[in-house]
């Protein structure tokens, strides 16, 4: 077991902590830079690991990458990962602004591959954080314990690592082997031979997670006869207007974080559908293509069922039996499967590493500045950043990649402000 020392530490190397990474490398204080980590649990970067599937889209321009939006001049650009991998002709070629998700995924790991300074830690997963005190209580910073007993100490704390996945009651009693959330989709069914692939799965889900995998389960189980349900009427697409989206500007978070509650519970409920519980129009176009040609051509082979709730889940004998409430008419009916697939999404908590965190801390609320800190008092030399949890005071953008370089820009320029401010006694 090791023990090392720095400044900054983030744990999770995906988008927000890579941008974080590159805007603390282009803020000119190199020191800072070579002395912060970012810590990846995995021995690689990928985005969305477990939904790089060959076909599936961003849905986010590729002008909102690590760092065009703060510094449209940085080399650390989507354009110049292309002109260095001789690939720029060919994408503008394509026309698009929405890139292939492998092409985004292998983007952040150039990125990461790229910076001079941060260093970056693979294999490495935080198990739990402990505050570290001062003579007179206040918090100095941190103690990250890694599974394995390694342990890092830092003074300033980002944590960037995604929330936690979603695994609704009624599944938690089923076999692990019978169960695979859409955080586990590519490494689960690589990992069962193709005798063993399911012959009756069922992805329970209405948004895009859901539907990627139900399309995925017609060529990754060929054998198949995919069923989809949800709650809701049926798939929809996600809300588009320009209109709507101006309230993704980073510009937008200044105005959503003084809003009264009450108004920025309106702003979240009415931009539920631009984010949540839609997919993207294209997608949606080709999934609805394929249940006609199976309908036209008497090759029905997928089944999509809306209004129906899981009432419960359990084992009979070999088989998965879900027991389903017709939200029509209230009855209930078993729907027999091999293997379910939760398109579930993620815990709307705080994650459960940061639940600890404040536990740890003494903290019944965690209250976030606009820079992203947490309020840990006056007297805290140490502090802590939140990314992409912050829905709830920053705006529906938070979990997204469209303000990941305004987002990086801001924590950036909180880290050296402390450093100016706090070591020499000034309140900040």
């Amino acid at each position: 077991m090791t023990e090392q020392h720095v400044e900054v530490l983030m744990i999770g190397a995906g988008p927000s902590n890579l941008a974080l990474a590159v805007a603390i490398e282009e803020s000119g204080f190199d020191q800072l830079a070579e002395s912060t980590l970012l810590l990846e649990q995995h021995p690689d970067i990928k985005w969305q690991r477990n939904l790089l599937l060959p076909w599936a889209r961003s849905q986010v321009s590729f002008l909102k990458d690590l760092v065009t939006m703060r510094n449209p001049r940085s080399r650390f650009s989507f354009l110049n990962f292309l002109h260095e991998q001789g690939k720029l002709d060919d994408f503008v070629n394509l026309s698009t602004f929405n890139p292939y998700r492998w092409e985004v995924s292998a983007y952040q790991q150039w990125v990461a591959d790229s910076l001079d300074h941060v260093r970056i830690r693979y294999n490495a997963r935080a198990e739990r954080i402990a505050p570290r005190h001062g003579e007179d209580g206040s918090i100095i910073g941190w103690t990250v314990t890694l599974f394995g007993g390694d342990t890092i100490e830092c003074r300033d704390l980002v944590v960037g690592a995604g929330r936690d996945a979603h695994v609704p009651e009624a599944f938690r009693g089923l076999p692990a082997e019978r169960v695979v959330h859409s955080t586990q989709y590519s490494d689960r069914i690589a990992a069962l031979p193709e005798t063993e692939r399911p012959k009756r799965p069922v992805v329970v889900g209405g948004a895009q997670s859901a539907a990627e995998m139900f399309m995925a389960l017609h060529k990754d189980a060929p054998d198949s006869a995919p069923t989809l349900i949800m709650r809701s009427i049926g798939l929809q697409d996600y809300q588009t207007s320009k209109f709507g989206n101006e309230l993704f500007y980073s510009s937008f978070i200044d105005e959503f974080y003084t809003m009264l509650p009450e108004a920025r519970t309106q702003v979240l409920e009415e931009m539920h559908q631009t984010n949540y519980a839609g997919l993207a129009p294209p997608f949606l176009d080709e999934l609805y293509s394929m249940i006609y040609q199976q309908k036209m051509l008497g090759q029905k082979r997928s089944t999509v069922t809306p209004l129906v709730d899981v009432v419960s889940a359990r084992m009979d004998g070999d088989e998965v039996v879900l027991d389903l409430r017709d939200r029509k008419s209230d009855k209930v009916a078993p729907l027999r499967c091999d293997m379910v697939f939760l398109g579930t999404g993620f815990d709307s908590r705080m994650p459960a590493l940061v639940r600890d965190l404040a536990d740890r801390v003494g903290l019944d609320a965690l209250n976030v500045s606009r820079r992203y800190r947490v309020d840990l008092g006056d007297s805290a030399w140490g502090a802590v950043y939140l990314q992409g949890v912050n829905e709830q005071t920053h705006g529906i953008a938070d979990s997204l990649i469209s303000v990941l370089a305004h987002r990086s820009e801001d924590i950036t320029a909180d880290l050296l402000h402390r450093r100016e401010t706090v070591d020499v006694g000034t309140e900040v």
